[in-house]
């Protein structure tokens, strides 16, 4: 292996650990030096990978963003109709983080107390970016699919991403014992049912 895979295997080591540190600690501010213990490495071979615990989280986040929007894009590419691709945009979020309970603590800012003002101006962006790109499809399927929301577009996108966002919350607040999936196809077939008008009938 060369020194960069060693690097490369090295940095996404540490960055497992402390996913899987927020998830097996809810609650708790994670230090460098207990992350250190669990990597097996000492503080100053972290700092070598990254300058900052600020850089870890970041790397994190990066990871979420390119989890879920890498599959987003797929959706928003695929032929089905805009109610589905906001479905399965909203269950794609809950399902990821039921499966990664640590970056479930990132999304809410538990995990984030007490570090740089950065690290939750970038995930209040992500969410920005995820309601920007359901009041899109609902835009699009007005015009594809004479589908209309009973409220504005970007009034019913936050309205969707508030109901996923607050599933993530009560997920966190119960010790990752509330699964997020949990009712959700339930919930979504009534809320998806109350945002959208029939389509319009053609002339």
């Amino acid at each position: 292996m060369s020194d960069k895979e060693q690097k490369i295997s090295r940095r996404e080591q540490i960055l497992q650990a402390l996913a899987q540190m927020l998830e097996n600690n809810p609650g708790q501010r994670i230090t460098t030096a207990a992350l250190a213990r669990e990597v097996g490495v000492s503080e100053a071979a972290l700092y070598r990978h990254f300058p900052s615990k600020a850089r870890m989280f970041e790397g994190l986040i990066g990871f979420i963003e390119e989890t879920l929007f890498s599959r987003i894009t797929l959706i928003t590419q695929s032929d089905v109709g805009g109610v589905r691709q906001c479905e399965q945009i909203l269950t794609l979020l809950l399902a990821f983080v039921e499966k990664n309970p640590g970056m479930a603590r990132i999304l809410t800012g538990d995990a984030l107390s007490g570090e740089t003002e950065r690290l939750r101006v970038r995930i209040n962006q992500l969410f920005e970016r995820l309601e920007t790109q359901l009041k899109q499809i609902m835009r699009e399927a007005e015009v594809r699919e004479g589908l209309r929301t009973e409220i504005p577009a970007g009034s019913a996108a936050n309205l969707m991403l508030a109901a996923a966002e607050g599933r993530i919350r009560q997920f966190v607040r119960s010790e990752f014992k509330r699964r997020p999936t949990e009712f959700w196809p339930e919930q979504w077939a009534r809320l998806g049912t109350g945002l959208y008008r029939a389509p319009a009938a053609s002339a």
